[in-house]
This record gives C-alpha cells, structure tokens and sequence, in this order.
C-alpha cells in the first residue's frame, strides 16, 4: 500500500468514541482520526516491515498514521539520525511509549538513548529516556545487572522533575527494574530510600510508589511465582 492508501485506510478505520478516549486520557495530537490500538496492529500485521513507508507516515503528523510508522519501522534500518528526528518530534505521551515499546527497544542504540536522552530538558524526550529503561529491563533478557546500575543515579538525579510525564515515567522504570530479580529488586529499594529524603514533592511520590510496590510480598512472590526460594526482599 502507498502512504495515501494507508492513510485512507485509517480514515476508514476512525472511531469518534476512541477520539473522546483519547482526549480523557490526556493523549494530544493535531490530526487523528481515533484507530484503537488493535486495529493498527492488524494492519501492521497485513503492511509488515516497510521501512520507506514507515518514515512516509510519520512525516504525515497524522497521529494514528505516526503510531503505525513505529510499528512498521525496521529495526535494523534504524538509524540515530532518525531516532533523533523522532524523538525530536514527540508531543504526547502516547506517542513516545509506542515508539519506545515498537521500535527503539529493538535497535542497537537503545542503551545508549537511554542514557542521553534522560539529561534533555524536552518532556516527552527526556520520558523516552526513562521508558527505554523500562523496555530493557522487561525485554531484554540478557542484560546483566551491571546496565542497570548505570540508570540508578540517573533516577535519583531527574527524581525532582515535577512535570507529570516525567516523573511518572521516572517511578515506572523504578518499579521496573526492581522487578527484574532480587539482587536489582534490593538496589532499586535503596535507590527508592535516596530519593525519598529529597526535598521535592515529586521525588517523595516517585519513591513511595516504588517502595510501596517494590516491597509488597504478594507481588513479590506473583514476580518470582517459578522461583519459589525467593526471599521476600522486605524481610532483609
């Protein structure tokens, strides 16, 4: 399919409750015709990867049309010069996760965008930082514990970004990486306990969401269910 079919395609596939949805949920775009998740995914299905295509539609800015691109976007051809010209252009939460999630966790340079993108002062890039944490620390599964050493001082030290979007994400690539085995679940306890003697209203909420969750037993144990002889990490 061309660009233009695919986008009268989406068109076709608008659902004006989703687009009330969306607006609820605090999701922002200019031009959006409200396709569901789902339904991009099918079609993602059908198109396969289409690089060429894929860079097509994000430059439409047509909201659906930019999500689908994250979907379609071959991993291998990813350059850090497009990952840049994208992130560059994030303007609602949405859009950052699913292009994190469908994309830039799969490219080579997602450890590092980690990292750089985290020191920006752009909202929805410098959340792309922390939602990679997220991704690697869920996905992949051969990183060593040592990677994720090097995003804990990088938690403490953006705990104080009060914007909302930031410091959610900051919280969630926390809980995260905690979640990935006992040796991180401690570290990340601690890191939560450094966080939560700053004065900032935002790193107090960051570190009580974390400890909360990080250190509840049964959630501990829904982690660790194959695992059996895990220690409950609040009783060391």
């Amino acid at each position: 399919m061309s660009k233009n079919e695919v986008i009268e395609h989406l068109k076709s596939l608008g659902d004006k409750d989703s687009l009330e949805g969306m607006v609820r949920f605090g999701i922002k775009f200019k031009e959006c015709y409200g396709v569901r998740i789902p339904a991009l995914r099918k079609l993602a299905g059908k198109l396969k990867k289409d690089h060429k295509l894929a860079k097509e539609l994000w430059h439409t800015g047509v909201h659906d049309a930019m999500i689908l691109a994250t979907m379609i976007a071959d991993p291998k051809l990813m350059t850090e010069e497009v990952m840049e010209k994208w992130v560059g252009d994030f303007y609602s939460w949405d859009i950052c996760d699913q292009c994190c999630k469908n994309i830039f966790k799969n490219t080579s340079f997602a450890h590092k965008k980690a990292i750089e993108w985290t020191c920006r002062p752009e909202e929805y890039v410098k959340r792309a930082g922390f939602v990679l944490m997220c991704e690697i620390a869920v996905h992949d599964k051969k990183a060593k514990d040592e990677v994720f050493d090097e995003f804990f001082p990088i938690i403490i030290r953006e705990s104080g970004d009060e914007r909302n979007f930031v410091r959610k994400a900051v919280n969630w690539a926390l809980r995260q990486i905690g979640k990935r085995n006992e040796a991180l679940n401690r570290l990340s306890v601690e890191t939560a306990r450094k966080i939560g003697v700053i004065d900032a209203k935002s790193a107090r909420w960051i570190a009580a969401g974390a400890l909360r969750e990080l250190m509840d037993e049964k959630s501990w144990y829904r982690w660790h269910k194959k695992n059996q002889n895990q220690l409950y990490p609040g009783n060391r």
